[in-house]
């Protein structure tokens, strides 16, 4: 029924077409745009199925005139339909700065079942170019369709590789240079081309730039370690589409994380997100931010991810059974505690298997700071008979109630196993009461990869919480292995669903308001 979604894009070397054939005239291809000179034509040919269901449609042209030197250009524009002409001798404003977007309605009669022709003429008057970068056509009540859906199609060519200069800022006689590669990819499946880029590499060196439209070149600026400041620009050199073998291209590592977003008051499951920065450093990327074509923007800062340790079973030398303050409360993250009717105390936990720890967390309780441990010694045991000293701590304290405090191990043996399945907590000492109290308590391993913590904002928005955990490439597309994909599949629907209820809560909150 109507049409299909249709539009042509000259911004990229090759034209991207989608429902339209082109026909040129004295034109030619300048990188970002198509360029007319006077009397050249573009002739767009598309198919409707049903001109009828089509009471009105949307023409976007996005055009620009060049510059003569200082002067505003001048190359008058003509958009014919079927031949009639929709509008004559529009002079479109920029003057050689920004493209312009130009609507129009097309009135449904024109359009006729079959073939159509679209064209767009410049004036044979014109004493400089036109521009022409692309257009799009839909239905009126489907207004910007066809963009997002070109939008969409050259984001999927995700992966940058650009050539790269540099030249002292502010040094009249500095000359450019050449610099390393810069290679990145950056997808949270939102179908958006980055506008701006920014990252710091952990040798302290800074870059942040901003892109063209159709990501030809970026400029911007490159501060080294020492503090030096550069500007920076580059020229895009090669672009593709993700694969398996992206991280093949680049010495650096390609992360994938499994994020969430807060808001309401929770964590909610989002997209994947793939960042991959690489601009020849020898150090690691610590930081990112950017922000992208719909204008949404985030920031990613990268640390050691800590992988969790499963504790199955906790034993308490004493604990408040009427009440149902027992031991088993230490291993949930509600407000629950444990409470023992004495000044010292012992815990005893039990792992599902035998697992390396490098760190551990207590939380205080709701209440008497007095009760909080004091000195205490962690143990770790094969067999839940021969202890070994693990870490000990004398003269700790709390700040607040359920607040949780990291410790990582500094006093096991050097010889000691790194994998137990019993850890004992030998509290010695607590802040003065005759009982003791914990929330919570849990282990963590060696840290397994990069997590990020940061936020996301998008357009028109509020910024909201924004986290991720890796996330390893599945080997393969069938079999046992194919789950970490179908899961990641899941988690972007549910994803969807839960953006689609958020804007549905907002539309329901406006209609209350009227």
């Amino acid at each position: 029924m109507g049409f299909d979604v249709t539009y042509a894009d000259f911004s990229a070397g090759q034209a991207r077409l989608a429902n339209a054939k082109v026909e040129r005239r004295r034109t030619q291809t300048a990188g970002s745009h198509l360029a007319l000179n006077a009397g050249g034509s573009v002739t767009l040919r598309f198919e409707v199925a049903d001109p009828e269901d089509v009471e009105q449609a949307t023409l976007t042209v996005t055009a620009l005139v060049s510059k003569l030197g200082p002067s505003l250009g001048f190359a008058p524009m003509d958009v014919l339909l079927q031949g009639e002409p929709l509008v004559t001798d529009l002079t479109v404003p920029g003057g050689g700065d920004l493209p312009q977007d130009n609507v129009f309605a097309v009135p449904g009669h024109l359009l006729k079942p079959g073939t159509n022709t679209l064209e767009i003429r410049s004036s044979g008057k014109a004493r400089s170019m036109l521009w022409l970068y692309r257009i799009t056509l839909d239905p009126v009540r489907e207004r910007g369709r066809s963009e997002r859906a070109r939008t969409a199609e050259a984001a999927r060519d995700a992966v940058f590789s650009y050539r790269t200069e540099r030249r002292l800022a502010h040094s009249p006689s500095a000359s450019w240079q050449s610099a390393p590669r810069l290679l990145f990819h950056l997808d949270r499946d939102e179908h958006s081309l980055p506008a701006q880029l920014g990252w710091r590499t952990a040798d302290g060196a800074e870059s942040a730039v901003s892109f063209q439209s159709n990501m030809s070149d970026f400029h911007g600026f490159y501060r080294a370690p020492d503090g030096t400041a550069y500007e920076y620009r580059g020229r895009l050199g090669d672009r593709r589409p993700f694969s398996e073998e992206t991280e093949n291209l680049s010495a650096s590592t390609l992360h994938r994380f499994r994020t969430e977003e807060e808001w309401g008051g929770a964590w909610h499951t989002s997209h994947e997100l793939r960042l991959l920065v690489d601009d020849g450093a020898t150090t690691a990327v610590e930081r990112v931010t950017w922000r992208d074509q719909r204008g949404n923007s985030g920031v990613a800062v990268l640390h050691a991810a800590a992988t969790d340790v499963a504790v199955t079973r906790a034993r308490a030398s004493a604990e408040y059974r009427a009440n149902g303050e027992v031991a088993g409360n230490l291993l949930n993250d509600r407000r629950t505690k444990w409470l023992a009717g004495d000044a010292t105390a012992r815990l005893d936990f039990t792992l599902a298997g035998p697992a390396a720890v490098a760190s551990y967390s207590l939380a205080s309780a709701n209440d008497f700071p007095d009760r909080d441990p004091r000195d205490w010694t962690l143990y770790g045991s094969a067999d839940g008979k021969a202890w070994t000293p693990l870490d000990s701590r004398a003269g700790e304290t709390f700040t607040g109630r359920y607040e949780t405090r990291e410790f990582f191990l500094r006093a096991a043996a050097p010889t000691a196993p790194t994998a137990y399945r019993h850890f004992r907590l030998d509290i010695t000492r607590n802040s003065g009461a005759n009982e003791t109290q914990l929330s919570q308590v849990c282990f963590a391993g060696p840290p397994a990869g990069q997590a990020f913590t940061g936020y996301y904002q998008r357009h028109n928005e509020g910024p909201i919480g924004y986290r991720g955990t890796p996330v390893a490439a599945p080997s393969s597309s069938t079999g046992p292995s194919a789950s970490p994909r179908v899961a990641a599949e899941l988690e972007t629907a549910v994803a969807s669903l839960a953006e689609t209820a958020r804007t549905l809560a907002a539309l329901a909150t406006q209609l209350r308001k009227h």
